[in-house]
């Protein structure tokens, strides 16, 4: 029979021995990747690297999408879905740095369709993507707004839009949910992922 002081290095030896491995695991779910390394026929449009956007001024110094590695990974099944039928993603958003979170609030206070700074986004976890979807040439399908139309035609359940920009709008809405993401009522092209509680706030420059 093991001694006792012997029996407890032994347990301490076997924890340590795990600890790499579990730390190591953790880092690679939390860390944030390039979706084009992941999928790289997505397309993107990153708008706030440029002036076109509600703000008018570039905020984000490179044309870039990361998002924690498991979203990504959610992300990429969508497109490989979609392409089965000839089509595809663009996206606008994805990581949003805190401080761009609170230039936004500073300029639009309303959390109808910014998120309070206080509180964080979605896109500042890392966890959250907007896009919309494109044809085979990559050119954007009619939707019933733009990209940070923050008025009624942006909702999710508006009506007024033509027949096609609702038919494209559902496509889009069932393509991301049967991956498992999250939609938003008041914007058809913010999309959640089920797991963004996991993540904390986060504020790198991109």
């Amino acid at each position: 029979m093991l001694k006792k002081p012997l029996v407890l290095m032994v347990c301490v030896l076997m924890l340590v021995l795990a600890l790499p491995l579990a730390a190591s695991s953790s880092s690679a779910i939390n860390r944030l990747v390039d979706m084009q390394q992941i999928a790289p026929n997505v397309r993107l449009e990153m708008r706030y690297a440029s002036r076109n956007n509600f703000l008018k001024q570039a905020v984000y110094d490179k044309s870039r999408c990361l998002l924690r590695a498991p979203t990504a990974k959610r992300l990429a099944r969508v497109q490989r879905a979609l392409e089965k039928r000839q089509l595809g993603l663009k996206i606008f958003d994805c990581y949003r740095p805190l401080s761009v979170q609170r230039k936004m609030w500073r300029i639009f206070p309303n959390a109808t369709y910014v998120a309070n700074p206080r509180y964080g986004s979605r896109h500042n976890r890392g966890a959250a993507v907007d896009l919309t979807l494109v044809n085979r040439d990559g050119q954007a399908l009619e939707m019933p707004s733009d990209f940070d139309d923050f008025s009624k035609k942006a909702h999710t359940r508006y009506a007024g839009a033509s027949r096609q920009a609702k038919k494209h709008r559902r496509w889009l809405q069932t393509a991301m949910r049967d991956a498992g993401f999250r939609s938003l009522a008041s914007e058809w092209w913010h999309f959640d992922d089920p797991n963004w509680k996991r993540y904390g706030l986060l504020d790198i420059r991109l």
